[in-house]
């Protein structure tokens, strides 16, 4: 029937039928269900025109512990439609697959159609493979406004994707407010200029960029999420990626080292040298940033970055070699443990646990904190093996900023090659833990990330996430066909054929089978391919 992602199983009865929806259709929920029935009765009624009023018969909603939290069974037949999840998340779920069943058309914001609305007779069970089934979304190097962020919740929900992750903070631009520190947003909000392309394009747009959210934006964008049972994760890069933030308080540097009140928000993409200091100023700096950001977001997991940290200015400064010799610690990787640990404890003591990318593996990896294993898999598989959970999120199969064929007219063309057939093939266990299920255990899901360096709007993130991001989110929600041991990427690809459909819809102006549209490209060679 074209869903995506496909179902754990589905069964249609011997003789085919369809229940109709009119104008006397009723939606009836039980106790528990009720922000999911007027989701589905907002979305429906605006697609379909139908009221779908309280009343028995016709769409009922229930809550059934016997299912998994996920999980929910679809059944429509002549009597009606019988909707039940395990939790009020498995029934928006299986709410996502019955609007899936009514046909692009229910994706429309004004009806368009005029011969009737129906749903197949059919029984569907299902429930997603992992918990953790995320996207990153890199507002730092691009501001993306307010509207767009919940365009993409939404999204992410109607594919079943329970996480975003927001990349906040980096070298390049702060999006957060922090009333105590309001420089952060005043100075390190805003840069000067971006580059086009990679460094030796030598090319710079010369126009000033930025913005932020407010407190009151981000609390609406985390209230909008957890109405469609997804999770905002929120990213504050430290101890590198950090420049944003010295440049608005140059105190927060290696001013032993560097002139850091001579640094700006960063204008070039990149690995940055300008690191934070390790002092106890530093410490408390950050303790009271986390503390507004914990007030804003309530996910058990607040990442923390910790990637692509040079150690040339610890090594240079004799302050921070000074905290070496007082904590006794044996080089600069554990400098940057003892400095993560800190905020591992710090945040443990306030019911939430860290996460960062794998590179907090280096110099000793805190007790409780769980690893985004992005440079390939060994650092998740490491992490898994010593007991630490894992987010498999590895730049050679989900990082969708990386060009989708090796087409001239790719945009940019930038990293690996990933099709859309690459990415339904990516498996997030790696045959080193397959056989270790207590290990296996810990990778708690996958995520596909979205970097923004090439992409300055909302129409480049849509060409980049789309339709990849379909194959991605059954790589997360589906079980791996045991007896085939790999997925069917031909039946993929005929169930897309109507999901292009549905993005059409919903307006989202991703990249073609056949290779990108003449507005979709930009001419000249505005980067260099990392692979062939």
């Amino acid at each position: 029937m074209n869903l995506i992602p496909a179902p754990l199983s589905l069964a249609e009865p011997a003789g085919a039928g369809h229940y109709e929806l009119t104008a006397d259709t009723a939606l009836a929920g039980g106790p528990g269900t009720e922000r999911v029935a007027a989701w589905l009765r907002a979305e429906l009624g605006a697609a379909t025109g139908l009221p779908l009023l309280p009343g028995a018969g016709g769409i009922g909603l229930r809550l059934d512990p016997s299912l998994a939290a996920e999980g929910y069974r679809l059944a429509v037949d002549a009597d009606g439609v019988r909707l039940s999840g395990g939790t009020a998340a498995g029934l928006f779920w299986g709410a996502q697959t019955l609007r899936q069943l009514l046909g692009p058309e229910a994706y429309r914001r004004g009806g368009i159609k005029a011969d009737g609305w129906s749903l197949p007779h059919v029984t569907i069970e299902d429930a997603p493979r992992f918990g953790w089934r995320g996207v990153l979304l890199d507002v730092a190097r691009h501001f993306l406004p307010k509207a767009d962020v919940l365009r993409y919740v939404d999204l992410l929900a109607a594919h079943k994707l329970n996480v975003l992750h927001l990349h906040l903070t980096d070298d390049q631009g702060w999006r957060v407010e922090i009333r105590r520190y309001p420089r952060l947003t005043e100075v390190g909000s805003w840069r000067e200029r971006s580059m086009v392309g990679f460094r030796d394009a030598g090319r710079r747009d010369d126009r000033p960029h930025g913005g932020y959210y407010t407190q009151d934006d981000l609390r609406e964008i985390v209230a909008y999420a957890a109405a469609r049972h997804v999770t905002v994760v929120p990213e504050i890069d430290i101890p590198g990626h950090s420049q944003a933030a010295i440049a608005a308080y140059p105190e927060l540097g290696n001013h032993d080292v560097v002139d850091t009140s001579a640094l700006r928000t960063f204008t070039d993409w990149g690995v940055n040298p300008n690191v934070l200091n390790v002092e106890e100023s530093t410490l408390r700096f950050y303790e009271h940033v986390l503390e507004e950001v914990l007030d804003l977001f309530p996910s058990t997991f607040v990442h923390l970055g910790g990637d692509e940290c040079p150690k040339d200015q610890w090594r240079a400064s004799a302050a921070a070699q000074a905290r070496i010799k007082e904590l006794g610690l044996a080089d600069e990787d554990e400098l940057q443990s003892w400095f993560l640990r800190h905020f591992d404890r710090w945040l443990a003591a306030r019911g939430r646990r860290l996460i960062g990318w794998d590179e907090i593996l280096e110099g000793g990896l805190a007790p409780g904190a769980a690893v985004s294993s992005w440079r390939g898999y060994e650092g998740g598989i490491a992490a898994a093996r010593a007991g630490h959970d894992v987010v498999m999120c590895p730049e050679q199969h989900v990082y969708l900023d990386h060009r989708e064929s090796g087409l001239d007219e790719e945009p940019i063309p930038v990293g690996y090659v990933r099709t859309l057939e690459d990415v339904y093939r990516y498996e997030p266990v790696p045959p080193e833990l397959r056989q270790d299920a207590a290990a296996a255990g810990h990778v708690i899901g996958a995520q596909a990330n979205l970097w923004t360096e090439f992409m300055d709007d909302a129409r480049s993130v849509d060409y980049h996430a789309f339709p990849r991001l379909a194959a991605f989110a059954e790589v997360a929600w589906s079980e791996l066909p045991r007896e085939a041991g790999e997925r069917d990427y031909a039946g993929f690809a005929r169930r897309m054929t109507e999901e292009y459909a549905r993005l059409d819809a919903l307006g989202v102006e991703y990249r073609p089978a056949a290779g990108p549209h003449p507005w979709q490209q930009r001419p000249g060679v505005l980067g260099r391919p990392l692979e062939g």
